[in-house]
């Protein structure tokens, strides 16, 4: 369904995209895992040919979005990461716009916006206006926007930023839906929960470049036995940071936001524990809890770049 072959982009001197390939199969629900700032969305924006590119190819369905860009705009559609709605419209309202935008008209688009309604559960509010709407509700609607014309791709760009637990759960079950009746997906995310729940196949890119591809469990055994300790400390130093650095089993040292959680990168998780606490004693620190998490995404991915998906 998508074919990407070693694209690039460049904002004046700055390269964003390096040399990005991969595929998505039909029927496939495809992620693309990785940090803020990693090249996703100027990735998914050559892809919908809102942005050109500098090079390389995109195929959608076998056509070229350099030459037939409104033969792929009927086989999209786009969930942008910005919502993309008029505020003073009701919801119903507008998607009649955007479904008149895809070319639907009479008693078509009106019927297809209450079946869009519907599916997203938000026929009761179509008449209220969006300014009236929760985040949650938005982003709902904007998902719904880029279904009225029935698209064969789907590409959702960081459709749950910012919204409540409840909605980003009906988000999740309506993209898993759409997926098992047929529609190709491509989901974008910095969470990796959200990405092993919807997709079977993951893209990991990083400072514009795809550095792995595949199934989970095939990314997951490419772990040159990395393991990540959470350690919860009282207080924090960032001597702590500079001794654990030096042992000889630990690969990398992050700290959270507020200072009192360590996710350490080791070589082999039990055997380092004792190390870890004796040093943190060693400084004065008490630790509050510590624990071995089991190697998944974010393991590899703190593996492969020497940085949290979060950062």
């Amino acid at each position: 369904m998508l074919e990407v072959n070693h694209l690039r982009k460049s904002f004046g001197k700055t390269e964003v995209v390096k040399g990005v390939t991969f595929t998505v199969d039909k029927g496939e629900a495809f992620g693309l895992l990785g940090p803020n700032g990693a090249g996703k969305s100027t990735t998914i924006s050559m892809i919908c040919g809102l942005l050109p590119y500098d090079s390389g190819e995109i195929k959608v369905d076998g056509f070229s979005v350099k030459e037939h860009q409104m033969e792929i705009k009927r086989k999209i559609g786009v969930v942008p990461q910005d919502i993309a709605l008029y505020p003073t419209m009701s919801a119903h309202d507008n998607l009649i716009f955007w479904g008149k935008m895809y070319g639907l008209s009479g008693k078509q688009v009106v019927k297809k916006a209450n079946e869009v309604l519907e599916f997203v559960g938000l026929l009761d509010r179509g008449k209220d206006k969006i300014e009236t709407f929760s985040g949650g509700m938005k982003r709902r609607i904007n998902i719904g926007a880029a279904l009225m014309h029935q698209p064969e791709l789907l590409i959702m760009d960081e459709p749950t930023v910012g919204i409540d637990p409840q909605s980003r759960n009906h988000i999740l079950e309506t993209v898993k839906e759409l997926n098992k009746q047929g529609m190709t997906i491509i989901y974008t995310s910095h969470y990796m929960e959200e990405v092993e729940f919807l997709c079977k196949r993951i893209g990991i890119i990083d400072h514009g470049e795809v550095i792995a591809v595949g199934t989970k469990d095939d990314l997951v055994k490419r772990l040159s036995g990395g393991t990540v300790v959470k350690m919860e400390v009282n207080h924090f130093q960032n001597r702590l940071v500079e001794e654990l650095n030096t042992l000889p089993l630990v690969e990398k040292v992050m700290v959270n936001d507020d200072k009192t959680e360590l996710e350490i990168l080791v070589s082999s998780g039990h055997q380092a524990l004792g190390e870890l606490v004796s040093t943190a004693i060693k400084n004065f620190i008490e630790v509050s809890s510590i624990k071995v998490q089991e190697p998944n995404l974010e393991t590899l991915f703190l593996q492969l770049t020497g940085r949290s998906l979060r950062d």
